[in-house]
Parts: structure tokens; C-alpha cells; sequence
């Protein structure tokens, strides 16, 4: 990335839910993440079934901008950054993301177009969870499901009332 380019700090890719990221078992990190919190070490465990391991190399493009949202992503190590590509056809960095934070969470409610791409920054080791497989799951744990669901639904909506208050402060401006 050149050095001049500005990187756009948004709200929305924040990870408000912080946590201890230098956690190396699998199982504690999920537990670590707000969407999975209220899940037992036991139903952890079963989630662990569903869970995908991914290696990119620096450069190497996660998802691109318009692709189908098909799954949530924590970085297990390195870095990864999220870029939005505006009407001005210039790509604009959204977030710089690092080991312990999570991405692509919506997909795991609507599946729709990818807003963003997302790029790692260095060698990148990912956890996976893709839409399907979590259906499954709640599917077969459907009380478990919706902790899972409530989960996402916090974060949606911390998400949403920081970009609110942010936007409301620039208005006062």
C-alpha cells in the first residue's frame, strides 16, 4: 500500500468486542468472539465441526467486492485489510484488521454481495465459518442458534449506533 494513501477510519469495521487475541486454542478464541459467548465449552466444541482452516499469502485477496457473502472470517494470525472500491472507481481503505478481529459476520444473516474486499496484508492464517454449515448447525441446535443470532445482532446494532453518533457529531460540526 503506498504510504500516502489515506486510510478512512469507519465505525462500522471497529472491533468493539476486544479480546485476548493471543489465545492459540481455537476453541477459546470462538468463545472470545461476542457472536459465540453464550455458547458452552461443549456447544463450542460441536461449532468447532463446522469450523474451516484458510492460509493466504501477502496480496492474496480474501473475497472481492461483489462477490456473494458466503461466510465469517477470524484472523488467527496476521493482518488484513478491508477496501472499498467507490463510484470514482479509486479503491478506499476501510480497516486495517489483526489477529482476534472477525469480518464478513453479515454473511452469516443475508448472504448478500460482498460491500468490500478484503485483503491480506501479510502471510494470513484464517477460521471460517461458512453460511451453509452454520445453518446446519442451527438446524440441528436451534436454541444454540439463536444465541448465535443474538450474538450477531449485538453487533450489528453496536456497529450501527456508533456510525449514528459519529454521523451526529459530524452534523453538529
Amino acid at each position: 500500500m503506498d504510504n500516502k494513501q489515506q486510510v478512512i477510519h469507519s465505525s462500522f469495521w471497529t472491533n468493539f468486542f476486544t479480546s485476548n487475541t493471543d489465545e492459540s486454542n481455537l476453541r477459546e478464541a470462538l468463545q472470545a468472539l461476542p457472536l459465540f459467548k453464550d455458547l458452552s465449552k461443549r456447544d463450542c466444541s460441536l461449532l468447532l465441526n463446522i469450523v474451516h482452516n484458510r492460509i493466504y499469502v501477502a496480496g492474496e485477496y480474501i473475497f472481492y467486492q461483489g462477490d456473494p457473502g458466503l461466510g465469517m472470517y477470524l484472523i488467527r494470525d496476521g493482518e488484513v485489510e478491508i477496501k472499498r472500491e467507490g463510484t470514482s472507481k479509486k479503491a478506499e481503505s476501510l480497516a486495517k484488521l489483526k489477529k482476534g478481529d472477525f469480518f464478513g459476520e453479515l454473511a452469516l444473516v443475508d448472504g448478500e454481495k460482498r460491500s468490500a474486499s478484503a485483503i491480506a496484508i501479510t502471510d494470513t492464517k484464517l477460521a471460517v465459518i461458512f453460511k451453509p454449515d452454520l445453518e446446519d448447525y442451527i438446524e440441528k441446535l436451534p436454541k444454540k442458534g439463536i444465541k448465535i443470532m443474538r450474538g450477531i445482532s449485538e453487533i450489528i446494532a453496536a456497529r450501527l449506533r456508533k456510525v449514528n453518533a459519529e454521523l451526529e457529531h459530524q452534523q453538529i460540526k
